[in-house]
């Protein structure tokens, strides 16, 4: 395709899609940090995706660095004959609470020199700044569109940089409330292209039925888990 097709008047959708269940047996908030994988339930999680997706037009599979990505990407990008792309952009957003647990009344939050991270909710202020991951989000958006151009892509991130993105497309309010984020494990968030232009987002959950109760989106964390963890 040429340059000057770049802004033409096909249809392309891009999912994009949070990982699986991770083995997460101590409850630490695991960010970035490496070495975590999915759990047993979390590769039927995506292998359930696959299946979904199996008779979609998909040319293109790409996924954050992390295991967890890679992992559920892998079925997805069997089930088409693809190779999985890495796209950096994708990854989980930083934050200063990695390898700690977090929770109301417990871990990290009760320690009173981490409350000095809690004082900007808008930014914020423990973390990477929500604008800069709405810069990097799109543009992984924008690469993955331009990698399946008239066809269907799939990648696959995390639940903070997905919502973000998601709230900055539908002009939505950056900081919100985590509990409330409409982004469950192994969910699609699906951009619909016309040309370079968003003119439709959805949200979808084929693998709802495998997700435990208290990690749907708008739930109750379950006495002693948090949503965080899963992120």
């Amino acid at each position: 395709m040429g340059d000057g097709e770049q802004g033409g008047d096909e249809i392309t959708v891009v999912h994009l899609m949070r990982h699986g269940e991770v083995h997460n047996p101590e409850g630490v908030l695991y960010g970035r940090r490496p070495g975590y994988h999915l759990s047993d339930l979390g590769r039927k999680m995506a292998d359930q995706v696959a299946e979904h997706l199996a008779e979609r037009d998909v040319t293109h599979v790409v996924a954050s660095p992390l295991e967890r990505a890679q992992e559920t990407a892998a079925p997805i990008a069997g089930a088409h004959g693809l190779e999985i792309a890495t796209d950096e952009r994708l990854i989980e957003a930083a934050n200063v609470f990695e390898g700690k647990t977090f929770g109301v009344g417990d871990g990290a939050l009760k320690k009173p020199g981490n409350w000095k991270y809690l004082t900007n909710p808008f930014r914020p202020s423990w973390g990477e700044p929500y604008l800069e991951q709405v810069v990097r989000m799109m543009a992984a958006l924008g690469a993955a569109r331009d990698a399946a151009r008239g066809h269907e892509a799939v990648a696959v991130s995390h639940q903070l940089p997905i919502w973000i993105v998601r709230s900055f497309a539908e002009r939505r309010r950056l900081w919100h409330d985590p509990r409330k984020r409409q982004c469950t494990l192994a969910s699609l968030t699906s951009f619909t292209f016309h040309g370079d232009k968003i003119i439709s987002v959805g949200y979808s959950e084929p693998a709802r039925d495998l997700v435990p109760s208290h990690l749907l989106a708008g739930a109750k964390p379950a006495k002693g888990k948090s949503k965080a963890f899963g992120a």
